[in-house]
């Protein structure tokens, strides 16, 4: 929360380029701090309800994401770029609730990790499995956040360009996808306690390719609805993703969290960098077409192993 909002008060006063690389840097590293501990810190906290746990401690992410471009809209454009650093305020109470929660974590004494070989033992599966499945996992999250780094980066810019919208009134609509990512992801984690991360995994993930591919040839009021079925779908992959993951390698939790928010962030930031040099040679247009056939990577799912029946073999 401190690298946070050093970021967000640079971010907000920043007169020059290296000045906004600082800022956005040191916000990177805040969440790259934040994110594997309080995601392990979740599940120890669900209750035996791990799905809806991962998916509540990203909702928070996921709404906050959602509200920033309504929040520009709002107050940025209207009160300059320095406006920014009043929302350093709600760092600054993030360190006081984390406070709390490092007495909570302090408090209860959990025990320390099991070795990973006792960890892949208790699955029931293999190492060489277990590899595969963290392989298939991470193509996985490949294509997820690369479809999403179009949208997050690029959808103002081809709502602008395609419909000859305003900024402010494409930036709502950006609003409209991030709202139904974030109920996707608050909806993924309990549909994976209750029916199994897997069927969640193919449905998020293979299940928007109707969507996706349609969404290049639609006309605005079916372009937002179409974007806000893509946000809610495919959002609803990463908690299933990530518990999946954990319950795969069950004693390194705090590692397979760091590994795949590494992972996501890292795709996220390289799908903005890639997506948009082929803009600048094509056409955003362009580049939601080719985005549209991501989703077909969903169909690597079919090699992911039943985790909840090789325990019961086991």
């Amino acid at each position: 929360m401190g690298f946070t909002m050093f970021g967000i008060v640079t971010l907000a006063f920043a007169t020059n380029y290296p000045m906004l690389l600082v800022a956005a840097t040191t916000m990177g590293i805040g969440s790259a701090v934040f994110h594997p501990e309080s995601s392990r810190i979740a599940r120890l906290a669900s209750g035996g309800a791990h799905g809806l746990a991962q998916s509540l401690f990203q909702v928070g992410g996921n709404f906050g994401l959602a509200l920033g471009p309504l929040l520009a809209a709002l107050f940025i454009l209207p009160g300059g770029r320095s406006s920014l650093a009043w929302f350093a305020v709600a760092a600054l109470a993030g360190m006081f609730i984390l406070s709390a929660v490092g007495q909570w974590y302090k408090s209860n004494g959990h025990a320390r990790p099991k070795a990973a070989r006792k960890s892949l033992e208790h699955t029931g599966l293999s190492k060489q499995q277990v590899r595969r499945a963290i392989a298939v996992l991470i193509a996985l999250i490949f294509s997820k956040y690369f479809y999403i780094a179009s949208i997050t980066s690029y959808y103002i810019f081809y709502l602008m360009q395609r419909f000859d919208l305003p900024t402010k009134t494409a930036q709502l609509y950006l609003f409209v996808f991030l709202v139904a990512a974030a109920a996707g992801t608050i909806i993924g984690g309990p549909v994976g306690d209750r029916f199994g991360r897997k069927k969640v995994i193919w449905a998020s993930i293979l299940g928007i390719l109707p969507f996706t591919l349609a969404l290049p040839y639609a006309g605005l009021t079916a372009t937002v609805a179409l974007s806000a079925v893509i946000g809610l779908m495919l959002s609803s992959a990463f908690p299933a993703i990530v518990v999946y993951a954990q319950e795969l390698m069950p004693g390194r939790v705090g590692m397979i969290s760091g590994l795949f928010f590494g992972v996501a962030f890292g795709m996220a930031g390289l799908g903005a960098a890639v997506l948009g040099q082929l803009a600048d040679w094509t056409s955003v247009g362009f580049v939601y077409k080719i985005c549209s056939f991501l989703p077909l990577i969903g169909l690597l799912t079919v090699f992911l192993p039943d985790v909840g029946r090789a325990k019961s073999v086991a």
